[in-house]
């Protein structure tokens, strides 16, 4: 099972997380839990799209990769299993 880099930010109460390496591919939920869960979901359907239209998946990027390459200033970091 490969994991997915997401950033998560909150803003006024609402969660929003996003892949820096899908484009895109975003959510929102009202609580940590049910935005990583949201964001799976999400993931899914993305990779499937892609998958699909014949797209090529991107080469996934470690958290240290993106950490240093992305605007990650006050996001949380995770992992998202794909």
């Amino acid at each position: 099972m490969t994991h997915v880099v997401a950033l998560i930010h909150e803003e006024d109460g609402v969660f929003g997380i996003s892949f820096p390496d899908f484009p895109g591919c975003v959510s929102t939920a009202d609580n940590l839990d049910d935005v990583m869960a949201r964001g799976a979901t999400a993931l899914t359907f993305h990779v499937e799209g892609m998958v699909e239209d014949g797209e090529a998946l991107p080469v996934l990027r470690s958290a240290e990769a993106i950490r240093r390459t992305e605007d990650v200033d006050g996001a949380i970091i995770a992992a998202v299993r794909a």
